[in-house]
């Protein structure tokens, strides 16, 4: 009996011992630092597709609601109700930070109320969402005269009128507010045309 046992155990020794590092199955943690490295490089690209799906998704499928919002924040504008306009349109973009045009509209209510550089950022986010945009990138234009950047007021009409393709009546404004001129209290050191330096006045 004893020697039936000794010799069991012999086999099982001798069994084991035959078996390579390739014959032996993979445990969990291997099979799990094989494929950890992977599944991380799959996961990060499905992310980066569906953030960029999210960013392209057109105006069509922006939510609904986010569009009741944003068209009861235009109505309110349009009537001079800025804080509501305000509130409005901010609860459009957060039920969907990708309206677009609640963003133009907000640009349009910062305007009205003297905030130009504000007006400048909300429209940039717009153009984030699509740099085709040609109301908002007129809008920007238009909002950078009022605060006296010329110069850069005229760079942006150029890119409009390379883009315009439709409806260019946005492009004609900035193109007429350009023409006419910042204001004269936007009018900047560098924008104003200095007063002529050394000149007197010839007395009789």
């Amino acid at each position: 009996m004893k020697q039936t046992m000794d010799k069991g155990a012999e086999n099982r020794d001798t069994c084991r011992l035959d078996l390579g590092p390739e014959s032996l199955p993979e445990t969990w943690l291997e099979k799990l630092m094989r494929f950890t490295p992977a599944s991380i490089a799959l996961a990060a690209v499905l992310t980066t597709v569906s953030s960029m799906g999210l960013s392209q998704r057109p105006d069509n499928q922006i939510s609904p609601q986010s569009i009741e919002w944003q068209k009861a924040g235009e109505t309110a504008r349009k009537a001079g109700n800025l804080q509501g306009a305000t509130d409005a349109l901010e609860s459009a973009l957060a039920v969907d930070p990708r309206n677009r045009v609640a963003y133009v509209e907000l640009a349009e209510v910062a305007r009205a109320q003297g905030l130009q550089g504000k007006a400048i950022r909300l429209y940039k986010e717009a153009l984030l969402l699509d740099p085709t945009d040609v109301a908002a990138l007129a809008g920007q234009g238009e909002a950078m005269m009022e605060k006296g950047a010329v110069a850069r007021a005229k760079e942006v009409l150029a890119q409009a009128q390379k883009l315009c393709k439709a409806d260019c009546a946005p492009v004609g404004q900035l193109a007429a507010a350009i023409q006419k001129g910042p204001p004269a209290v936007a009018m900047t050191s560098k924008d104003a045309v200095p007063s002529p330096q050394g000149e007197t006045t010839e007395q009789p």
